[in-house]
């Protein structure tokens, strides 16, 4: 299932970058300049929400998940890709996704909404938990892409969350799908480790 899951995800991706790499490379844009625009969408996006100008910021949560995929195609598209590069982008996602939460937080924080509070925190711990669980797997040898809700989801399921104001809903769904992610990826190490050691 994750298998497909994943090869669902690429096929996706590339339909949608596909068309805009070679224009890309031809205008010389940079993978590391793609991902610095990407953040900073996500840091106006934060602001907007903060304002409560929700359907807008949506739309920027939205149009800066492109250039998060953009990137890491656009340098194995031109042979850019450098181990700092996608330490740059890991660390440039786990940043836009605390500013976009930290804008939510503002926004609820006012009128002191403990559940939306509470559930920010929530998400915001199972989303850097997911990402640690990979990211520390694969210092191990293991490869870790496995479960339900990765960046892509989470970025889509945020954004239609603020586009329809709707984002108690979105927060719920983020946090207990997040937390089943990290379930999912502490599960699959454990035996990737066990059949390493027989």
């Amino acid at each position: 299932m994750n298998i497909k899951l994943n090869d669902f995800r690429k096929t996706v991706a590339t339909s949608i970058t596909g068309p805009l790499l070679p224009f890309l490379s031809r205008i010389g844009l940079t993978p590391d300049i793609l991902t610095w625009i990407g953040l900073g969408i996500n840091i106006i996006a934060a602001g907007i929400i903060a304002t409560n100008h929700l359907i807008t910021g949506g739309i920027l949560v939205l149009f800066s998940g492109l250039f998060d995929i953009l990137d890491g195609a656009l340098a194995r598209f031109t042979n850019r890709s450098t181990r700092f590069g996608a330490l740059l982008d890991s660390t440039f996602d786990r940043l836009s996704e605390a500013f976009i939460l930290f804008g939510i937080l503002i926004l609820y924080i006012r009128d002191v909404h403990i559940l939306e509070i509470l559930l920010i925190f929530g998400v915001m711990i199972g989303s850097f938990l997911t990402s640690y669980i990979r990211a520390r797997a694969e210092g191990l040898g293991i490869e870790c892409k496995t479960g339900l809700f990765t960046r892509a989801e989470r970025v889509i399921i945020l954004a239609l969350g603020l586009m329809l104001n709707q984002i108690l809903i979105a927060l719920i769904i983020l946090a207990v799908f997040a937390f089943v992610t990290v379930i999912q990826r502490l599960v699959h190490v454990w035996q990737e480790t066990k059949r390493q050691a027989v």
